[in-house]
This record gives C-alpha cells, structure tokens and sequence, in this order.
C-alpha cells in the first residue's frame, strides 16, 4: 500500500491506539526508516529487517498518527511501548531465528541486548517514536507523545521514559519541549561504528 498523499492539501492528524492490520508492513518500514542508523547493520538492511519486524510487531503496545481526509488514510507515524507484558518489536531470539537462521540469529541477538532497556516500576518505557520524513516537523511526533503521556496516565504510570542519540538532535528538541528532563548518558564505546552513534541520553517525564 502507498504512503503518498497526492492531491491532500491539509489532511488531519488521527491518533489511534494499536495498528491496524493492513498497515503493519508500512508501520515497520516507517520504524526502520527512523532507527536505520541504530539498527540497521544489526538487522541486515531494511529488506530483511521490514520483513522480520511485521512478524514479530505486536500491536497491542502502539500508538499510530493517521493523516486523513474524506477519501485517503495515510500512517504517518508511530509510537511504540514496552511494559511487563510486551512491546512493539518482541520476537525475541526465536522471532529472529525464523527469519535468520540459528548462528544470525544469534549473533544479533548479542548486540541488540546491548541496546535493550529494563522495565522499571511505574515508568512507561517507550521502544521508539518514528515520522514519515515528508511529515517531520508538522506536528505528527507532538500529537504521538501527548498520546503517549495520555495512554501511560491512564493506566497510572508516573514516568514515561525514552532514549535518544546523539545523532537526533531534532528529535530531542522535540521531547524537551514536550517536558522530557535528561537523566543520564550512556557512551557506546567500541560498538559505536555498529550502532552508528556515540551515546545515548535517557529522558524521563513526570506526569
């Protein structure tokens, strides 16, 4: 399916809680897209790595912004979570042993443990907020985290907390002017020509 909009002129912004089935191949080009930098050697280029994420993707543990008029619906982003029960990209090593092999699969397994990131209590811990690149900027990622701090109050978290690296700078513009306080930085060290960043910087939100 097409992720052009040709023809809308001012489309609406519709956030909606989960993915819809008929867009989760697009929901994971767009998250490959986004974190191309910090996944994509892991998971060997976006062909591979699109098709491995649509198996695995839960989407129960995501938020969509949808742009619309009366005759197009476009996915435009994505906010995915993580909690005790799960998170957007799961599979774990068997999800990446049935689209890798056992020795790939295993061998990825021991790098992206070096990016996971451990549930703490009451925090919501976000797995990634990704955009379209034609609709960064014009309000998309804004709407997706106020969705994000609504969804996590509800269910009576105190925190929401993500990750962003050095690399996007714009993306943590973003969070800061959404309320988002840095807490601490994390330094890749000798894997940073791996994961195509040098640090990380955890960033919390009261609610």
């Amino acid at each position: 399916m097409s992720r052009e909009t040709s023809g809308l002129v001012s489309p609406k912004i519709t956030i909606v809680t989960g993915i819809p089935l008929q867009f989760r191949q697009i929901a994971s080009e767009i998250y490959f897209d986004a974190f191309e930098k910090k996944i994509g050697k892991i998971l060997g280029g976006k062909e591979k790595a699109v098709a491995y994420m649509t198996k695995v993707m839960d989407p129960n543990f995501a938020i969509c912004a949808f742009a619309e008029t009366e005759k197009t619906r476009e996915l435009i982003g994505i906010a995915g979570f993580k909690t005790a029960n799960g998170s957007l990209i799961g599979g774990g090593f068997a999800g990446l042993v049935i689209s890798y092999g056992f020795f790939p699969a295993l061998f990825r397994t021991l790098f992206l443990l070096l990016l996971e990131r451990e549930i703490e209590p009451g925090i919501l811990l976000m797995d990634g907020i990704a955009v379209t690149k034609e609709q960064r900027g014009l309000g998309a990622g804004s709407k997706l985290l106020d969705a994000i701090a609504r969804y996590a109050k509800s269910r009576g978290y105190a925190q929401v907390r993500l990750d962003v690296i050095d690399q996007n700078p714009r993306a943590r513009a973003l969070y800061e002017r959404k309320g988002f306080k840095a807490i601490e930085v994390e330094q890749t060290g000798p894997f940073k020509h791996l994961f195509g960043f040098s640090s990380s910087t955890k960033m919390v939100l009261k609610l």
